[in-house]
């Protein structure tokens, strides 16, 4: 014998559950459940609306819907009802508003929203949605939809979390659990870290944050000289009025930094990538003679507009697009530097030596001092 939840038609209220002999016929069994329902029933349906043509497509503990003649009908009035769920053998009582709110898209909202056309199909004897999924890692997933909160106790693994949540398209959880599990080396540091660091460590000693991700971070106004930004990553970050004086920015990664009115004397910048960078009013000059070494920096899209960039080392960098205007470049070196459609109005560029520069399309207009040929051979 099979056990079958019986309701009306349009509603999930008052059902019932009866047997069905396996050597029953539909009739007989639409028949059995007349009498129990008092009603002239004729059509049966499963949960997603198809109408059962035999009592042997009905497996046992599924829910069946039974209509005096009309078509399947969704219940309207069943959106704020409590949901009782199976998941692997563990009940877990929710409602459908956190079920269909958080993550709408999410294959959970779906299952239980009436106009989505994916209806859960198999209930246990309790009337429980059966899901073959793992419980322990349903747990945060169903709490996360109830707070938007992701809290997993110390004995859940997040990758059987994150498995879960991608199995139900729960695509914000997702994000949460991703950026949990990323390594703690690859974690951005914070302008708290960085100024516990510099408070913890004593003057004579050379602070390292050689290959530290700093995406971000908010360092403004900080005082950071001669510290080792070697290979860091210091994407977006702020560092307007920061004095970066002596620092080792060799091939970091400065894209997209606001360094708006920065102290750079004596940097190190080689082969650094400031691509985008906002450099506006930054000071680059050493008055003792030690010159900013940006050898191949990468300054293409940068602005310097207004910068001292004098005895600078410019070397085979790239210009491509900068705002160059009113910027200070006396002595430096702009030898094989890409300048294409730069724009050097205004600017100061006595004794710069830009042989084999590539002046293409570059603005010259108002410049402080005329260019003489033997500075630009190209």
């Amino acid at each position: 014998m099979y056990r079958t939840t019986v309701y009306e038609n349009g509603t999930t209220k008052n059902g019932k559950l009866i047997g069905i002999e396996k050597s029953s016929t539909l009739k007989e069994f639409i028949k059995k459940i007349n009498f129990f329902f008092n009603e002239n029933f004729t059509r049966l349906f499963s949960p997603e609306g198809a109408e059962i043509t035999d009592v042997e497509l009905i497996r046992d503990g599924e829910v069946v819907y039974a209509s005096q003649g009309e078509d399947f009908i969704i219940d309207s009035k069943d959106t704020g009802d409590w949901v009782k769920l199976n998941v692997g053998g563990i009940v877990f009582n929710t409602s459908r508003t956190t079920l269909l709110n958080r993550e709408p898209e999410s294959m959970l909202a779906k299952m239980f929203n009436p106009n989505s056309g994916m209806q859960p199909s198999v209930r246990d004897s309790t009337g429980a949605f059966l899901i073959d999924r793992d419980p322990r890692y349903f747990e945060p997933i169903l709490n996360y939809l109830r707070t938007g909160n992701l809290i997993l106790d110390p004995n859940v693994n997040p990758k059987g979390v994150l498995e879960e949540a991608q199995f139900f398209g729960t695509h914000h959880c997702i994000s949460l659990l991703e950026e949990m599990m990323r390594p703690i080396d690859d974690i951005p540091m914070t302008r708290r870290n960085v100024v516990n660091a510099l408070m913890t460590t004593p003057n004579k000693s050379i602070l390292r944050f050689q290959g530290v991700n700093l995406n971000g971070a908010d360092l403004s106004y900080l005082d950071l000289r001669n510290i080792n930004f070697k290979f860091a990553k210091l994407r977006n970050s702020k560092l307007s009025h920061t004095n970066l004086s002596f620092c080792n920015f060799e091939r970091a990664d400065l894209t997209g930094a606001e360094m708006c009115s920065a102290t750079l004397s004596g940097v190190r910048m080689a082969n650094a990538t400031m691509e985008g960078a906002n450099c506006a009013n930054c000071n680059f000059q050493d008055p003792t003679g030690q010159h900013a070494n940006m050898e191949g920096v990468n300054l293409r899209n940068a602005i310097l507009e207004d910068s001292d960039l004098t005895g600078a080392n410019l070397r085979v960098a790239n210009l491509k697009n900068a705002n160059l205007k009113a910027t200070i470049l006396r002595g430096a070196i702009l030898a094989g530097a890409d300048l294409e459609n730069s724009d050097l109005t205004g600017s100061d560029l006595h004794e710069a030596n830009l042989r084999g520069a590539n002046l293409k399309d570059a603005a010259l207009e108002l410049m402080i001092n005329p260019l003489h040929m033997s500075q630009a051979i190209r």
